[in-house]
């Protein structure tokens, strides 16, 4: 029924054993990777032993990132050339340049196959691009480590793909959710049997719920996975014994995951929506609190499934809000910066719209306490070098949705 024992660990091990590995991974990363050593300056890797510690390093946002490779290519000093000795090397839009990880299935994926029913010996069609970047070549390796042989039918050129599913008879689909409606819709104008498909792992896009009620009709199984170029698999779902997902991701067991206020690297309440930081132990590109840009939250509990991994929401959307009031940006960076200066300030959430054919922003905070609402238009005057005005919620009043920064204008006038 499981991967291996790992996933059915008690919380508390789990914990201990991930933040025991921590520290001398942290130091070995630190002498290779003279980025991360030049970004942790000052830090001792010994005392990194807590998600409190570790809530104190830097976050590492893509944006800063991509600045780093620009400046030192390919990697940002974050990867040694060691690291790329019998390895691919992958591009992802940005550009971002990622090096491939260690062993045989670097990207955690041959635990998310198992999840969604794919056992050793099916064959797995995977309709992810083998062109530059890394998805493809992330999952496909996770299917073989199962024991599963891969179709590498990459993208495009759906004839040939549905006469090769036909001919091959896959268990399983790999791809993106709506895809595989491509593939069964072209083989039924083709009048092809594509029956031998019975599972299905999806990401890089919404599997909403009528579309997996539709595959379920049409006899497929779909489970999804959330995945990135740098992390590998970070989440995935599970199923009961009729394939009904439950709710919520499971995270990966080799990873950390935090969800933190957007725009700084403040962990949040458990149920409360934030960005996804994830610390990993990839030796080939050690990533220390990097920052997804995606929003989501933990979720109570565990699976019903047995997995006793912390489950998140999934994925709801970006935490990247920045946004351009009266020709200048203002980033959830400046936000935080006003949280920080008024500790009465719970929460806070800059709405902006559009008045008489101009741009206007008002602050909406959350306080505990006496709060000075024009004391805190003065210091959102002056962080932003913007005008705005300042509205006290009631507590509890502000969307749970993870927004720092909601653009309520209407772009369609």
């Amino acid at each position: 029924m499981f991967f291996d024992s790992l996933e059915t660990r008690d919380p508390e091990q789990r914990e201990r054993d991930l933040f025991a590995r921590l520290p001398g991974f942290l130091a070995e990363a630190m002498s290779g990777a003279p980025a991360l050593a030049a970004r942790l300056e000052g830090t001792d890797p010994a005392a990194i032993r807590d998600r409190a510690a570790l809530a104190a390093l830097p976050v590492l946002r893509k944006s800063e990132l991509m600045e780093l490779q620009q400046a030192n290519p390919p990697f940002g000093g974050f990867a040694a050339s060691a690291a790329l000795a019998g390895k691919h090397v992958f591009m992802s839009p940005g550009p971002l340049w990622e090096p491939e990880g260690a062993g045989s299935d670097p990207g955690g994926a041959a635990r998310a196959f198992h999840a969604a029913g794919v056992r050793s010996g099916d064959i797995v069609h995977n309709t992810f691009s083998y062109h530059m970047t890394p998805g493809s070549f992330l999952l496909d390796a996770g299917a073989r480590a199962l024991g599963c042989a891969v179709f590498p039918a990459g993208t495009g050129n759906t004839e040939m793909q549905v006469e090769a599913a036909a001919t091959l008879r896959p268990r399983v689909y790999c791809g993106t959710p709506d895809f595989l409606k491509v593939l069964l819709d072209k083989a039924g104008e083709m009048g092809k049997d594509l029956s031998g498909f019975r599972a299905g792992l999806v990401s890089a896009g919404a599997l909403f719920p009528s579309m997996r009620a539709e595959y379920r009709m049409r006899g497929v199984d779909v489970l999804q996975c959330y995945a990135t170029a740098e992390m590998g698999v970070i989440a995935y779902e599970s199923a009961g014994p009729d394939g009904t997902p439950y709710p919520g991701m499971i995270v990966n067991e080799e990873l950390i995951v935090e969800i933190v206020r957007p725009g700084t690297g403040d962990p949040v309440p458990e149920g409360e929506v934030g960005e996804v930081v994830v610390t990993g132990f990839n030796p080939s590109y050690p990533m220390i609190r990097l920052g997804t840009g995606d929003l989501s939250a933990v979720l109570p509990g565990r699976s019903p499934c047995g997995r006793t991994n912390t489950r998140i929401k999934g994925w709801m959307g970006r935490a990247d809000q920045r946004t351009k009031v009266k020709g200048m940006f203002v980033d959830p960076r400046q936000v935080a910066e006003i949280v920080a200066r008024h500790p009465e300030i719970r929460r806070a959430r800059l709405v902006v719209g559009r008045a008489e054919d101009r741009d206007v922003m008002a602050l909406h905070v959350e306080v505990e306490g006496h709060a000075d609402a024009g004391g805190i238009e003065t210091t959102l005057r002056e962080v932003t070098k913007l005008g705005g005005s300042v509205v006290l919620a009631a507590a509890g009043s502000l969307p749970n949705d993870g927004k720092v920064i909601a653009d309520e204008r209407d772009y369609s006038r």
